[in-house]
């Protein structure tokens, strides 16, 4: 197992990447939902830095995983939480590690069935490639290649660290 940057430096270039984007959008009250558990660790930074009015959403977006028949239930799958009304919003939507693609695509049925969104930023702290679908981030904390063989995980929430892992 090996460390990787510190999720607290890359959280510092997301926070002005994002400013950067929602100015240059002309939003200037965004809602932000994380994707459970890495992607709210990392929202509820982005959230808290950036100063944003609307509540934190939160995603569990087990129920809309397409590989869901196969991992079956989690034991411990905790409901989704939106706060605030999802029509005509500007979302930045979080997550920790983007892989396949598949999580995000995920994220965004669930979005949807809650009402549609004005627009959705995706903000993610890593992008290790390997992408399965069409999705990319808008804002990513760091582009990371990895070996055959080896996943990244964040842990936390406290202290927030990356490490990279060896299959066995």
């Amino acid at each position: 197992m090996s460390t990787c940057p510190k999720p607290n430096d890359l959280l510092k270039n997301m926070v002005s990447d994002l400013r950067e984007l929602l100015k240059a959008r002309n939003i200037e009250n965004p809602c932000m939902i994380g994707i459970h558990t890495g992607g709210v660790w990392i929202a509820e930074e982005l959230h808290h830095r950036l100063a944003i009015n609307e509540p934190l959403g939160k995603l569990n977006i087990t129920f809309y995983r397409d590989d869901f028949t196969r991992i079956g239930m989690h034991p411990q799958v905790t409901p989704s939480s939106l706060p605030f009304a999802v029509d005509d919003q500007h979302i930045v939507l979080v997550d920790d590690v983007l892989h396949t693609g598949r999580t995000i695509r995920a994220a965004l049925n669930e979005i949807f069935d809650y009402g549609r969104p004005a627009s959705v930023i995706f903000a993610t702290l890593v992008d290790r490639g390997g992408r399965e679908l069409p999705i990319a981030a808008d804002v990513v904390g760091a582009t990371i290649k990895l070996n055959e063989g080896q996943q990244i995980k964040l842990t936390g929430p406290d202290p927030l660290q990356l490490e990279i892992q060896e299959s066995t």
